[in-house]
Protein backbone atom coordinates (compact mmCIF):
# COMPACT_ATOMS: atom_id res chain seq x y z
CA UNK A 1 0.00 0.00 0.00
CA UNK A 2 1.32 3.45 -0.94
CA UNK A 3 2.49 5.44 2.07
CA UNK A 4 0.06 8.28 1.29
CA UNK A 5 -2.80 5.83 1.87
CA UNK A 6 -1.91 5.39 5.55
CA UNK A 7 -4.36 7.26 7.76
CA UNK A 8 -3.27 10.58 9.26
CA UNK A 9 -3.00 10.64 13.05
CA UNK A 10 -1.89 12.70 16.00
CA UNK A 11 0.18 10.54 18.37
CA UNK A 12 0.41 11.66 22.01
CA UNK A 13 2.59 10.20 24.76
CA UNK A 14 4.37 6.89 25.30
CA UNK A 15 3.19 3.53 26.57
CA UNK A 16 0.55 0.95 25.71
CA UNK A 17 -1.11 1.77 22.34
CA UNK A 18 -4.57 3.32 22.63
CA UNK A 19 -6.32 4.08 19.32
CA UNK A 20 -9.31 6.44 19.08
CA UNK A 21 -11.71 6.63 16.11
CA UNK A 22 -13.96 9.70 15.71
CA UNK A 23 -17.56 9.66 14.45
CA UNK A 24 -19.21 10.65 11.16
CA UNK A 25 -18.21 14.19 10.03
CA UNK A 26 -15.77 14.37 12.96
CA UNK A 27 -11.98 14.20 13.12
CA UNK A 28 -9.13 13.32 15.43
CA UNK A 29 -8.97 16.90 16.79
CA UNK A 30 -12.32 16.29 18.54
CA UNK A 31 -10.44 13.97 20.91
CA UNK A 32 -7.33 16.04 21.63
CA UNK A 33 -8.18 16.97 25.24
CA UNK A 34 -9.22 13.47 26.29
CA UNK A 35 -6.33 11.99 24.28
CA UNK A 36 -3.87 14.02 26.36
CA UNK A 37 -5.57 12.83 29.56
CA UNK A 38 -5.39 9.18 28.47
CA UNK A 39 -1.70 9.62 27.58
CA UNK A 40 -1.08 10.89 31.13
CA UNK A 41 -2.32 7.45 32.31
CA UNK A 42 0.60 5.71 30.58
CA UNK A 43 -0.79 5.23 27.06
CA UNK A 44 0.53 6.11 23.65
CA UNK A 45 -2.65 7.61 22.21
CA UNK A 46 -3.28 7.50 18.45
CA UNK A 47 -5.94 10.01 17.42
CA UNK A 48 -6.79 8.79 13.93
CA UNK A 49 -8.54 10.57 11.05
CA UNK A 50 -10.59 8.01 9.14
CA UNK A 51 -10.70 8.17 5.33
CA UNK A 52 -12.62 11.13 3.87
CA UNK A 53 -12.33 12.90 7.24
CA UNK A 54 -9.83 15.31 8.81
CA UNK A 55 -6.41 15.24 7.21
CA UNK A 56 -6.63 11.66 5.91
CA UNK A 57 -6.86 10.72 2.23
CA UNK A 58 -10.04 10.98 0.18
CA UNK A 59 -11.43 7.97 -1.65
CA UNK A 60 -14.70 7.12 -3.42
CA UNK A 61 -14.91 3.80 -1.56
CA UNK A 62 -16.54 4.20 1.82
CA UNK A 63 -17.83 1.34 3.96
CA UNK A 64 -17.02 -0.27 7.30
CA UNK A 65 -15.05 -2.95 5.45
CA UNK A 66 -12.63 -0.38 4.01
CA UNK A 67 -12.45 1.55 7.31
CA UNK A 68 -11.38 -1.70 8.98
CA UNK A 69 -8.70 -2.37 6.36
CA UNK A 70 -7.46 1.23 6.77
CA UNK A 71 -7.07 0.63 10.50
CA UNK A 72 -5.29 -2.68 9.96
CA UNK A 73 -2.85 -0.98 7.55
CA UNK A 74 -2.36 1.80 10.10
CA UNK A 75 -1.61 -0.66 12.93
CA UNK A 76 0.86 -2.55 10.76
CA UNK A 77 2.58 0.65 9.58
CA UNK A 78 3.00 1.78 13.21
CA UNK A 79 3.74 -1.75 14.48
CA UNK A 80 0.84 -1.69 16.92
CA UNK A 81 -0.61 -4.77 18.57
CA UNK A 82 -2.64 -5.54 21.68
CA UNK A 83 -4.28 -2.12 21.35
CA UNK A 84 -6.98 -0.50 23.44
CA UNK A 85 -9.49 0.57 20.77
CA UNK A 86 -12.09 3.27 21.37
CA UNK A 87 -14.61 4.43 18.78
CA UNK A 88 -17.50 6.89 18.92
CA UNK A 89 -20.64 6.49 16.78
CA UNK A 90 -19.44 5.64 13.23
CA UNK A 91 -15.99 5.12 14.76
CA UNK A 92 -17.60 2.76 17.25
CA UNK A 93 -19.08 0.68 14.44
CA UNK A 94 -15.68 0.58 12.71
CA UNK A 95 -14.04 -0.41 16.01
CA UNK A 96 -16.59 -3.20 16.57
CA UNK A 97 -16.04 -4.68 13.12
CA UNK A 98 -12.25 -4.36 13.45
CA UNK A 99 -12.29 -6.16 16.82
CA UNK A 100 -14.42 -9.00 15.44
CA UNK A 101 -12.30 -9.39 12.28
CA UNK A 102 -8.86 -8.89 13.86
CA UNK A 103 -9.29 -9.85 17.54
CA UNK A 104 -5.54 -10.50 17.92
CA UNK A 105 -4.91 -6.77 17.46
CA UNK A 106 -7.31 -5.69 20.23
CA UNK A 107 -6.90 -6.21 23.97
CA UNK A 108 -9.88 -4.09 25.03
CA UNK A 109 -12.70 -2.50 23.07
CA UNK A 110 -14.58 0.67 24.06
CA UNK A 111 -17.64 1.75 22.07
CA UNK A 112 -19.20 5.17 22.68
CA UNK A 113 -22.95 5.52 22.10
CA UNK A 114 -23.63 3.14 19.23
CA UNK A 115 -25.08 -0.37 18.99
CA UNK A 116 -24.19 -3.13 16.49
CA UNK A 117 -27.68 -2.86 14.94
CA UNK A 118 -28.91 -1.12 11.79
CA UNK A 119 -29.67 2.63 11.96
CA UNK A 120 -31.74 4.44 9.31
CA UNK A 121 -30.22 7.51 7.63
CA UNK A 122 -30.77 10.53 9.87
CA UNK A 123 -28.13 13.05 8.79
CA UNK A 124 -30.15 14.64 5.95
CA UNK A 125 -30.53 18.12 7.45
CA UNK A 126 -26.83 18.30 8.38
CA UNK A 127 -25.62 17.11 4.96
CA UNK A 128 -28.00 19.44 3.12
CA UNK A 129 -26.86 22.34 5.28
CA UNK A 130 -23.17 21.64 4.66
CA UNK A 131 -23.82 21.21 0.93
CA UNK A 132 -25.60 24.58 0.76
CA UNK A 133 -22.48 26.47 1.84
CA UNK A 134 -20.90 28.27 -1.13
CA UNK A 135 -17.32 29.16 -0.23
CA UNK A 136 -17.12 31.56 -3.17
CA UNK A 137 -19.65 33.69 -1.30
CA UNK A 138 -19.17 32.78 2.38
CA UNK A 139 -15.90 34.18 3.72
CA UNK A 140 -16.00 33.73 7.51
CA UNK A 141 -16.74 31.13 10.15
CA UNK A 142 -19.58 33.32 11.44
CA UNK A 143 -21.23 33.42 8.01
CA UNK A 144 -20.96 29.63 7.70
CA UNK A 145 -22.56 29.23 11.14
CA UNK A 146 -25.37 31.62 10.21
CA UNK A 147 -26.16 29.72 6.99
CA UNK A 148 -25.92 26.35 8.72
CA UNK A 149 -28.29 27.44 11.49
CA UNK A 150 -31.17 27.39 8.96
CA UNK A 151 -30.65 23.60 8.71
CA UNK A 152 -29.10 22.68 12.09
CA UNK A 153 -30.76 24.39 15.07
CA UNK A 154 -28.56 22.88 17.79
CA UNK A 155 -25.56 25.11 18.54
CA UNK A 156 -23.43 22.24 19.90
CA UNK A 157 -23.90 20.24 16.70
CA UNK A 158 -23.00 23.28 14.58
CA UNK A 159 -19.85 23.92 16.64
CA UNK A 160 -18.86 20.27 16.12
CA UNK A 161 -19.37 20.61 12.34
CA UNK A 162 -17.56 23.96 12.15
CA UNK A 163 -14.37 22.31 13.44
CA UNK A 164 -14.07 20.98 9.87
CA UNK A 165 -13.46 24.49 8.51
CA UNK A 166 -9.96 25.49 7.43
CA UNK A 167 -8.31 28.09 5.19
CA UNK A 168 -7.64 26.26 1.92
CA UNK A 169 -5.80 29.33 0.67
CA UNK A 170 -5.75 33.03 1.56
CA UNK A 171 -9.35 34.18 1.92
CA UNK A 172 -10.85 30.82 0.86
CA UNK A 173 -12.49 28.52 3.42
CA UNK A 174 -13.17 24.81 2.86
CA UNK A 175 -14.32 21.74 4.76
CA UNK A 176 -11.80 19.05 5.64
CA UNK A 177 -14.24 16.19 5.04
CA UNK A 178 -14.99 14.76 1.60
CA UNK A 179 -18.59 15.95 1.61
CA UNK A 180 -19.54 14.58 -1.83
CA UNK A 181 -18.57 11.00 -1.04
CA UNK A 182 -19.96 11.10 2.50
CA UNK A 183 -23.27 12.42 1.18
CA UNK A 184 -23.42 9.71 -1.49
CA UNK A 185 -22.44 6.90 0.88
CA UNK A 186 -24.25 8.07 4.03
CA UNK A 187 -26.39 4.90 4.15
CA UNK A 188 -23.20 2.91 4.85
CA UNK A 189 -22.91 4.60 8.25
CA UNK A 190 -26.05 2.86 9.53
CA UNK A 191 -25.06 -0.63 8.38
CA UNK A 192 -25.27 -3.32 11.11
CA UNK A 193 -22.48 -5.57 12.26
CA UNK A 194 -22.62 -8.90 10.33
CA UNK A 195 -24.75 -11.43 12.23
CA UNK A 196 -21.80 -13.82 12.71
CA UNK A 197 -19.39 -11.17 14.06
CA UNK A 198 -18.21 -11.75 17.63
CA UNK A 199 -15.44 -10.52 19.95
CA UNK A 200 -14.82 -12.43 23.18
CA UNK A 201 -12.37 -10.09 24.91
CA UNK A 202 -13.44 -7.37 27.33
CA UNK A 203 -15.66 -4.68 25.84
CA UNK A 204 -17.21 -1.54 27.33
CA UNK A 205 -20.24 0.20 25.80
CA UNK A 206 -20.84 3.73 27.06
CA UNK A 207 -24.16 5.44 26.43
CA UNK A 208 -25.44 8.92 27.21
CA UNK A 209 -28.51 9.00 29.46
CA UNK A 210 -30.14 11.53 27.08
CA UNK A 211 -29.24 9.61 23.93
CA UNK A 212 -31.47 7.15 22.06
CA UNK A 213 -28.66 5.38 20.22
CA UNK A 214 -28.41 2.54 22.78
CA UNK A 215 -31.81 1.57 24.17
CA UNK A 216 -32.92 -1.29 26.39
CA UNK A 217 -33.53 -3.43 23.30
CA UNK A 218 -29.90 -3.00 22.25
CA UNK A 219 -28.53 -4.74 25.36
CA UNK A 220 -29.30 -8.21 23.98
CA UNK A 221 -27.85 -7.28 20.57
CA UNK A 222 -24.64 -6.11 22.23
CA UNK A 223 -24.21 -9.21 24.39
CA UNK A 224 -24.92 -11.42 21.36
CA UNK A 225 -21.86 -10.03 19.55
CA UNK A 226 -19.81 -9.11 22.63
CA UNK A 227 -20.44 -11.71 25.38
CA UNK A 228 -17.97 -10.00 27.75
CA UNK A 229 -19.40 -6.51 27.29
CA UNK A 230 -20.34 -4.15 30.07
CA UNK A 231 -22.80 -1.31 29.41
CA UNK A 232 -22.33 1.89 31.42
CA UNK A 233 -24.56 4.96 31.27
CA UNK A 234 -22.96 8.41 31.42
CA UNK A 235 -25.18 10.96 33.19
CA UNK A 236 -26.08 14.37 31.77
CA UNK A 237 -24.99 13.41 28.27
CA UNK A 238 -26.47 12.87 24.84
CA UNK A 239 -24.82 11.32 21.79
CA UNK A 240 -21.63 13.42 22.15
CA UNK A 241 -21.15 12.05 25.64
CA UNK A 242 -17.35 12.50 25.63
CA UNK A 243 -17.81 16.24 24.97
CA UNK A 244 -20.89 16.74 27.16
CA UNK A 245 -19.60 14.95 30.26
CA UNK A 246 -15.86 14.40 29.69
CA UNK A 247 -15.12 13.88 33.40
CA UNK A 248 -17.43 10.88 33.86
CA UNK A 249 -16.54 9.56 30.41
CA UNK A 250 -12.82 9.69 31.22
CA UNK A 251 -13.28 8.03 34.61
CA UNK A 252 -15.39 5.20 33.14
CA UNK A 253 -12.77 4.48 30.46
CA UNK A 254 -9.85 4.59 32.92
CA UNK A 255 -11.65 2.21 35.31
CA UNK A 256 -12.14 -0.20 32.42
CA UNK A 257 -8.59 -0.09 31.02
CA UNK A 258 -6.76 -0.08 34.35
Amino acid sequence: MAIEQILHSNIIGEGHPFVILHGFLGMSDNWKTLGKQFSDQGFQVHLVDQRNHGRSFWDDNFSYEVLVEDLKNYCEAHQLSDIVLLGHSMGGKAAMLFATEYPNFVSKLIVADISPRFYPVHHDAILNGLSAIDFNVVKSRGEVDKQLSAYVKDLGTRQFLLKNLYWKEKGVLAFRMNLEVLKTEVAEVGEPLPSYAAFNNDALFLRGDRSEYIGVGDEAVISNHFPNAKIVTIANAGHWLHAENPKDFFEAVVRFVS
